[in-house]
């Protein structure tokens, strides 16, 4: 296209990274945001404070912690792993003084039962107030993970345990 009237759009939103729409609604409630970004391997939680210099990263947390650090044997890729690392971030937000947020999930679709849904359903259980929709998070059996293996439930309710115990 061509023209006087025509304006280049941002490079982010060209690239389809960014809906400016959505993140101007998210910033305008003024609360810390809670950003779950998934990828093949690994879910990613951070929760993040605006500054107009740029966005202030307060905590964060990813899914390979819990192989380094807890001794997690199973795919950091399955639901109950991003319960864990919600979790698991959900209790470093209490730690530094978040006790509430608003989600955000970027590009990617609410999709009800999803592991974007789980990392929430981790960081509430933590403590963090968050906005969400009861209905859209995955049933308990997905989140121990007694639809991938027996050894699963065990080991989700173990770190459980050490994540909130403090270890």
């Amino acid at each position: 296209m061509q023209g006087p009237r025509y304006s280049v759009k941002p490079r982010r939103r060209r690239e389809g990274k960014t809906d400016y729409r959505k993140r101007l609604k998210l910033l305008r409630s003024r609360k810390v945001r809670m950003v779950v970004r998934k990828s093949i391997k690994n879910t990613q939680i951070q929760f993040v404070e605006y500054k107009e210099s740029g966005d202030n990263i307060l905590v964060s947390a990813k899914s390979n912690e819990l192989v380094s650090k807890y001794n997690w044997k199973f795919s950091t890729a399955t639901t109950p792993a991003a319960y864990l690392t919600g979790l698991l971030a959900g209790k470093r937000a209490k730690a530094k003084g978040i006790s509430e947020c608003v989600i955000d999930f970027g590009r990617h679709p609410p999709v009800t039962g999803s592991k974007i849904f789980a990392s929430i359903k981790g960081v509430t259980d933590a403590g963090v107030e968050c906005t969400h929709n009861e209905e859209k998070l995955p049933n308990d059996e997905r989140i121990v993970g007694k639809h991938l293996d027996k050894e699963v439930t065990p080991a989700v309710n173990d770190i459980k345990n050490k994540i909130i115990g403090g270890k």
